[in-house]
């Protein structure tokens, strides 16, 4: 199970890209709302959650999905059971996926110190102790961090690629006209 969590003023390409192409990959994935189960984002789309934080143990998680957006991040940071969620994760070492502002999440709990990441540009300083790179997506341990909406379909097929096999991954991208042939 992979768990993307939003809050209002997620950013909708981020969250949605990975959604879309998940489950055209035939992985299971829940949208999870830290708010009500109706999520505004960024650019005001109303997005319906499948569940609310509380309804879920976790436990079950192949990966937990943080898009980015402000104040989306400031405000999936402030909730407390997904903290524990991604202590759980570190601890347990279950996968965390973070687009632009979100991985500042990560950092700022120090769960980044010695780990290659990237993030949207000018969020760097909230990196506590991570190797900053420059490319669009970043796997690092147990963390995938990538760079911002622009990025989104690049960071979604390397999810792919981890939950499933990088031939999923590529038979994806010439489905959905990103890559010409297989």
């Amino acid at each position: 199970m992979v768990y993307i969590f939003l809050a209002d003023g997620f950013e909708e390409i981020e969250a949605l890209t990975v959604v879309d192409v998940l489950r055209r990959a035939d992985i299971e994935i829940k949208m999870v709302s830290v708010m009500d189960k109706t999520v505004t984002g960024g650019h005001g789309i109303m997005v319906q959650a499948d569940c609310l934080i509380d309804e879920i143990n976790g436990e079950d998680a192949d990966m937990f999905v943080l898009p980015g957006g402000m104040p989306g991040t400031t405000n999936l940071e402030k909730n407390e059971r997904l903290q524990e969620f991604l202590k759980y994760a570190v601890d347990n070492k279950v996968w965390i996926a973070a687009i632009c502002a979100a991985p500042i999440i990560l950092g700022n709990k120090g769960y980044l110190k010695d780990m290659h990441c990237i993030c949207f540009p000018g969020f760097e300083k909230y990196l506590q102790g991570a190797v900053i790179k420059d490319n669009h997506v970043n796997i690092s341990g147990k963390f995938i961090t990538s760079k911002g909406p622009g990025t989104a379909l690049d960071f979604a097929y390397t999810i792919v690629s981890i939950l499933k096999d990088d031939d999923t991954a590529h038979r994806l991208k010439v489905q959905m006209q990103y890559a010409n042939h297989y």
